[in-house]
């Protein structure tokens, strides 16, 4: 396959983006639900990358079925629904091997209600494409469901009300796509306990390793990409998982092997900073207090 062009193709509109795709103008010029089995696919098109300043939600079926996942398949391959956030860098590659809706939101639209700021709140729209959503029959039902409402409002002539009724059903919808994926995190729960016994076997092998004296503290990010996936689907998938996020898990390991140079060790409390990567001890002596209910020095008086 042909490289990608450098520079992404930076879509500022939804009409904009309603003639790249060689569709007819949008309904309203804020929002738009886009049947895929409609688009005539621009070839060229594909071999580029986009930059769009809406949100867009997508709800996809694979032509053949069925949607890898690593080694294996995803538990439900009846639907899938991917969600991306305004300025974030598409790619079109595979859209060319689903068919489904597409439903484009400009920020515009929402201002005025409290979805507005409540959206950002959704960390599924920082997941990447191998994350996505994947519907059972039941849920498929409800997500069309919604869609439906949405694209029925939308033909519906406009009147004062109509802008109401649409964000409604958008909240309706992100918070069923929010109680599904919790479902997933649930239904997957062995996937997700490997990936929980490898993050553990990392940060073990970072800390005892000393990589924090060159690498500094680890960091949410760098867990996310050694288990190629993104850093919200990680702290999502821990907080349903265990109770904590990535980040508290990230601390959990740190007061315990701080724990560990503190009773094992002669270090100063300022050298037990700076093996675990702390740049000032200060701060750690505040995240060990945060998480301790005592001081590092106080701990380590209580074990002589």
């Amino acid at each position: 396959m042909e490289k990608k062009e450098n520079a992404p193709l930076k879509i500022s509109s939804i009409s904009e983006l309603h003639q790249i795709l060689q569709l007819p103008k949008p309904l309203h010029p804020m929002i738009s639900l886009i049947d895929n089995t409609q688009m005539v696919i621009n070839k060229d098109m594909l071999k580029r990358n986009f930059i769009m300043e809406f949100y867009k939600i997508s709800y996809k079926f694979s032509e053949n079925g069925k949607m890898g996942y690593g080694q294996g398949y995803y538990d439900f391959n009846e639907g899938g629904m991917m969600f991306t956030a305004p300025n974030q860098i598409l790619s079109t590659d595979e859209e060319a091997y689903y068919h489904g809706y597409t439903l484009l939101i400009h920020p515009d639209f929402l201002r005025n209600y409290p979805l507005a700021k409540t959206i950002k709140k959704f960390g599924f729209f920082s997941y990447d494409t191998n994350e996505a959503l994947h519907l059972s029959d039941k849920e498929k039902t409800i997500v069309v469901g919604l869609l439906n409402n949405i694209l029925g409002e939308l033909n519906t002539a406009i009147d004062e009300i109509s802008q109401d009724v649409i964000v409604s059903y958008v909240e309706v919808l992100l918070n069923y796509s929010n109680r599904f994926y919790k479902r997933q995190f649930i239904t997957r729960k062995s996937f997700s306990n490997d990936l929980l016994t490898k993050m553990e076997d990392l940060l073990d092998n970072y800390f005892n390793q000393q990589e924090t004296l060159t690498k500094g503290l680890p960091t949410v990010e760098f867990l996310a990409s050694e288990l190629n996936l993104s850093p919200h689907y990680l702290s999502d998938m821990l907080r349903n998982l265990t109770g904590q996020n990535a980040q508290q898990h990230i601390h959990e390991k740190l007061i315990e092997k701080a724990k560990e140079y503190l009773t094992t060790t002669n270090f100063s409390v300022a050298e037990v900073a700076y093996q675990l990567g702390f740049e000032h001890s200060q701060s750690f002596n505040k995240l060990f207090k945060k998480k301790t209910d005592t001081t590092p020095l106080i701990y380590r008086q209580s074990f002589n």
